[in-house]
């Protein structure tokens, strides 16, 4: 039997981590919560979760110096998933109460409120649509996944012109307005959804990950 893959789930202080190890760990992977440099370079993937607000989470990670750990790995074609703030985190900016905050920036977008006239925060079951080719929704593309959510980045305009490279996959769901539910970019993917939370779709879904790596 070969050995479990290793994953390594980013300790920043984020809440609510302990859900994400548990699932990892039922899809098959042999997981570490921590913020060790090593570890985090070295696991065969990474995880970044996240709750709470755009701006507080940013803070939580550059006091440990994870963006730049994040991109060492992305730069060197090593797996990393976020989860709802942390996929949140890697487009430009998040706006919240007029207040902008700087992002990553691995991928074009501004994180922004949902829609004033639906009911916030997203909270619950919800379809989505993926794209040809996806690895991550594999044989999902027809389930529900767990919200949680007030902001979300509701346009894509990435630029697909230079031949040689393959556009992000990006999967849509809808509340109030469309927005995007996950994106799988080569090595780095991420989920606006809470996997973790989604029953048996989410344990697929992780599984699906994990057997990238």
């Amino acid at each position: 039997m070969s050995p479990k893959p290793t994953v390594a789930v980013l300790d920043y202080g984020s809440g609510n981590v302990h859900s994400a190890v548990r699932a990892l760990a039922r899809a098959g992977a042999e997981v570490t919560l921590t913020q060790d440099t090593d570890t985090i370079l070295n696991a065969r993937g990474l995880v970044v979760p996240g709750v709470g607000a755009f701006a507080a989470v940013m803070d939580a990670l550059k006091a440990i110096d994870a963006p730049r750990w994040i991109g060492r790995r992305i730069a060197g074609s090593r797996p990393v998933l976020g989860i709802c703030v942390g996929h949140q985190i890697l487009f430009e900016r998040g706006v919240e109460h007029g207040i902008a905050a700087e992002g990553m920036g691995e991928w074009p977008g501004e994180v922004t409120a949902l829609p004033s006239d639906v009911v916030v925060p997203h909270m619950g079951w919800n379809t989505i649509k993926a794209p040809e080719g996806t690895q991550l929704f594999k044989g999902l593309e027809e389930e529900r996944f767990y919200f949680v959510h007030s902001y979300a980045v509701q346009s894509w305009d990435f630029d697909q012109t230079i031949e040689s490279m393959h556009p992000p996959k990006v999967t849509w769901s809808h509340h109030g307005a469309d927005f995007i539910a996950a994106v799988e970019n080569g090595p780095l993917a991420a989920t606006q959804f809470h996997p973790e939370k989604s029953g048996d779709a989410g344990m697929a879904l992780l599984q699906n990950w994990i057997e990238t790596l």
